[in-house]
């Protein structure tokens, strides 16, 4: 009898007798020999996809990923709303920048050639050397509208800049703290915005002494605030949710810490969208209080909206052109701050994302 630890390892055999090691693929029962060439073709496809694959993963680890700043600017390049929009934005900015340079004449300058045919029911029209002609104190009128675009971008731009900062204020204390804060907060914004804006905006500015310039700017800064406290508080009550606001909290960071560098920050990319659909909006209220009378009382000084208030009302049967040409740099201008601020919330905003 043999000893089981020195029996020699037989293999298994088939019905033919001969141990399975023996036998070629083909001969093996329920196996199909595979041509040689078919399977060295089916090994060089493989490590073709292997390089494939390689090349890709080579390829996405260099670039790395797209943030969304670069993302949406990328959608912006090939929005042509985002294209016209950002064109009359940039070329009413470089306007105003350059309007020293670009002026023929000094907008608070009175001319001779202007003056002497000047009447009530005559005002000089276009001429060589004056392109517009005369506005109604013989003053050169394309030399005031290019330098109005200066004035109106100097209100619009503050105006936003105070609202927004005010907003920011607001909105983050609201959303940060919550409770009776937020309650205190939000019914005070809520009775800011049951008035109708420019009715608040002519309020304000009743109520000063004098109007001036920084009447203006303060009561358009004053009706937008409410506009940027809530949007900014809509904004950091869903961010108090995220996964990372909660993951922050977990790990014991504190609660400033939490909405100076991940709430707020995250919450920013409404509002920055909001201002500039706000600028629009402001532009067109500064110059419907100076339509109004409420402005800046200063006529030397250059601004559309008196442009169109005190010159084109009084002398539009005269000259209809006073009203025309700033009526239609006010609108140009609105609609390119309005077109812009449409397209930098689609591409920012992954829900109204085309």
């Amino acid at each position: 009898m043999s000893d089981p630890m020195t029996r020699p390892v037989t293999s298994p055999r088939d019905g033919s007798g001969l141990p399975a090691s023996d036998l070629s693929a083909g001969d093996r029962p329920g196996v199909e020999e595979k041509p040689e060439g078919v399977t060295r073709g089916l090994g060089r496809l493989g490590d073709r996809k292997k390089a494939r694959l390689d090349e890709l993963a080579r390829a996405t680890a260099d670039k790395g990923g797209v943030s969304l700043v670069r993302d949406a600017f990328r959608r912006l390049r090939r929005n042509p709303v985002a294209i016209v929009g950002a064109s009359i934005v940039g070329i009413f900015i470089l306007v105003a920048i350059f309007a020293p340079l670009l002026a023929p004449h000094d907008p608070a300058q009175r001319f001779d050639e202007l003056t002497k045919n000047l009447t009530v029911d005559n005002i000089p029209g276009a001429s060589s050397e004056f392109p517009l002609g005369s506005d109604p104190l013989g003053r050169d009128f394309l030399s005031r509208l290019i330098y109005g675009s200066r004035q109106t971008l100097f209100v619009g731009v503050v105006a936003t800049l105070i609202g927004l900062g005010l907003g920011v204020l607001i909105g983050a204390l609201a959303g940060a703290f919550g409770g009776w804060v937020d309650n205190i907060l939000m019914r005070f914004t809520d009775v800011m915005l049951a008035l109708p804006a420019l009715l608040l905006a002519i309020s304000l500015v009743a109520m000063a002494s004098r109007s001036s310039q920084w009447t203006v700017i303060f009561a358009v800064a004053v009706v937008n605030v409410p506009i940027f406290a809530r949007l900014l508080r809509g904004s950091m009550l869903a961010q108090r949710e995220s996964d990372h606001v909660l993951a922050a909290r977990a790990l014991g960071v504190k609660g400033r810490s939490i909405v100076l560098r991940h709430m707020l920050p995250n919450a920013m990319t409404a509002v920055i969208v909001q201002a500039t659909l706000t600028l629009s909006t402001a532009i067109l209220e500064a110059a419907s209080l100076s339509f109004l009378g409420l402005g800046d009382p200063d006529i030397n000084r250059a601004e559309w909206g008196l442009m169109l208030g005190v010159d084109g009302q009084r002398y539009f049967e005269v000259r209809p052109e006073l009203a025309y040409y700033p009526a239609i740099a006010i609108i140009v201008v609105a609609l390119g701050f309005t077109l812009l601020g449409e397209a930098m919330r689609e591409a920012l905003d992954p829900k109204n994302r085309r």
